[in-house]
């Protein structure tokens, strides 16, 4: 095909035209941080802990010892003791084997995590502050949802549990626990679940790191893979992230429960760190440092993981 001189020229014109005006896509280098949840517990008491997002439980019931008291009179805020910074959060539960005897302790932060990375820094103990030794107690940080009724589905929970006497119808070594929960059913007794545990002493201070997805719940301490579960019962429906001690009663689950004795005696779990980062997964070197400049940089408390709406929960 042959073009004449007037139409060639406006062929080029047009092509030139195209080619100046043409947007090419942006591209940039700066992702998005995930939102985040930091708090250090650098409280000057447990007033301005509660005052700041935590709740303390106070209604009766499962887990623990029938007829116990969930209180907030066993949490307290303290000055760091050695190996922790700014300032700690502790809770303490005391029992003498009877329900009316026992007060069982419980924080709770709001109903809107789901996937991320859930992360604290914690102390276990092996002993009691004071009285006699030997009850099988559980010391915790884990994430949970309301069970809107037995077998529920879209039942949520995430469980550290660290049992220094033993515990769950195993025997009295201490061992830690790591137990992802599709549901369960309180009567007669019935549970989804899957659970691993670890034999040994974790007294002292442990990072504590949880990655979940919708494909699969990996724990660790201090950077040790304790438990990897499976999206059979990995977490649906957002949950409230949760720290708790309490006593195992007799019989559940094949437990020994209370020790044989009516004295009473009182156990401690110490927090200093909590850290949630939504929907990223990160080793615990990387939790690590990112509490490392959150405190550099003088973040004592900061929330930007965003209210799903949902009611507070500090039940169960």
């Amino acid at each position: 095909m042959r073009y004449s001189s007037l139409a060639l020229l406006l062929l080029l014109a047009g092509c030139e035209q195209a080619t100046t005006t043409a947007v090419l896509p942006q591209t940039t280098t700066d992702a998005a941080e995930p939102a985040l949840m930091f708090d250090d517990f650098t409280y000057a008491s447990a007033e301005a802990l509660f005052a700041n997002g935590w709740t303390a439980r106070t209604e009766t019931g499962h887990p623990g010892i029938a007829g116990a008291a969930w209180s907030a009179d066993g949490i307290s805020t303290h000055e760091a003791p050695d190996g922790a910074q700014f300032g700690i959060a502790r809770m303490s539960s005391v029992t003498d084997g009877t329900g009316d005897g026992t007060r069982h302790t419980q924080i709770c932060h709001a109903r809107k995590y789901l996937y991320g990375t859930y992360a604290a820094r914690v102390f276990f103990r092996n002993e009691p502050s004071y009285g006699p030794d030997g009850d099988e107690v559980i010391q915790t940080f884990y994430a949970i949802s309301p069970l809107a009724a037995p077998l529920d589905p879209d039942y949520s929970e995430v469980d550290f549990e660290y049992l220094p006497n033993g515990g769950w119808g195993e025997n009295s070594d201490s061992a830690m626990w790591t137990t992802t929960w599709e549901t369960f059913q309180l009567e007669p007794w019935t549970k989804v679940n899957e659970f691993s545990r670890v034999p040994g002493d974790y007294s002292g201070w442990h990072t504590l790191v949880m990655n979940v997805s919708a494909d699969a719940v990996r724990y660790y301490v201090d950077g040790n893979l304790v438990g990897d579960h499976t999206n059979a019962v990995a977490p649906e429906v957002p949950m409230s992230m949760n720290f708790n001690l309490w006593f195992m009663p007799k019989g559940a689950d094949g437990s020994v429960g209370p020790i044989d004795s009516n004295e009473s005696r009182q156990y401690q779990q110490d927090i200093d760190w909590v850290l949630h980062v939504e929907d990223a997964e990160l080793t615990t070197a990387e939790v690590e440092a990112k509490v490392a400049a959150l405190r550099a940089s003088e973040q004592r408390h900061i929330d930007q993981v965003p209210d799903k709406g949902l009611a507070p929960y500090c039940g169960l």
